[in-house]
């Protein structure tokens, strides 16, 4: 990873900035991507006193033009890009029923519709460059969670478009990969969107051992090194993508028993 251009969505806290912090370590050349201004510039100063190249650039993923200046920005000043992270994103935690839909929107234009924006901007160099594209997906990605409509929606559909995305760009050098965490330590869940578009209360239930973004990040590190397509993470992922793909009326079952007897949504 010597010299070689990593740009990193949300990377102003929890995965995104261990990815930048275990990239950096490999002595790749990092821009920080992420709309808080204040958190992106501590990151990169971090970054820059362990003596790791950062460039902090503000950036509305859910906006076409912001995603693209920012990767004429990394471009100019590094002549191109190597890997894509995307990593920013938001979560919702509602029953449909108590969803608007300006809130389901909203999750989309972050969680698929940042993605694609970026994907696109970055494209031609990564094309160039035979580059990597990294899309942090969920767990929710491939399996169904009771009160997390949008959210899995959002997920759901990000693995169909890179899937494709990799079905495209197979012969053209380019590497895609999607990377399903299970329940990782972050703020992000303090974030967390209610049905009609305020701050969740309640805390989240959890399912298994929560991880450190720094597990994921050494896993999507090693990802892009061997240019793997799909990482499903902690144990419990790995069973429910099983379950989901051999019995997926058992997954519903075992899924609905766990959250009810919670009273709570993941």
């Amino acid at each position: 990873m010597k010299g070689r251009i990593i740009v990193v969505t949300g990377a102003a806290s929890g995965i995104g900035a261990a990815i930048c912090q275990r990239f950096g370590r490999e002595s790749a050349e990092i821009a920080l991507l992420d709309m808080n201004e204040d958190a992106l510039q501590k990151q990169a100063e971090a970054l820059r006193r362990q003596g790791i190249e950062a460039f902090s650039i503000v950036c509305d993923v859910t906006q076409e033009a912001s995603c693209t200046r920012a990767m004429e920005d990394v471009i100019r000043r590094y002549g191109g890009i190597d890997v894509l992270v995307n990593c920013a994103g938001t979560t919702l935690r509602a029953q449909f029923t108590d969803c608007t839909v300006s809130v389901l929107r909203k999750v989309m234009d972050v969680n698929f519709f940042g993605y694609v924006n970026c994907t696109k901007a970055a494209l031609p160099s990564l094309l160039e460059r035979k580059g990597s594209i990294v899309a942090i997906s969920s767990v929710a990605g491939f399996a169904p969670v009771l009160g997390r409509t949008g959210y899995c929606a959002s997920k759901h559909a990000l693995h169909g478009f890179f899937n494709t995305l990799r079905a495209e760009l197979k012969n053209q050098g380019v590497h895609v990969m999607i990377v399903c965490p299970g329940f990782t330590k972050t703020n992000l869940q303090s974030r967390a969107l209610a049905g009609d578009g305020g701050m969740v209360r309640e805390p989240r239930t959890q399912c298994g051992k929560e991880s450190s973004p720094d597990f994921v990040a050494d896993a999507v590190y090693d990802g892009v090194m061997s240019r793997k397509r799909l990482i499903v993470l902690s144990a419990v992922g790995k069973l429910s993508h099983l379950l989901c793909k051999m019995s997926p009326a058992l997954y519903d079952w075992i899924m609905a028993r766990n959250l009810k007897a919670t009273r709570q949504e993941l």
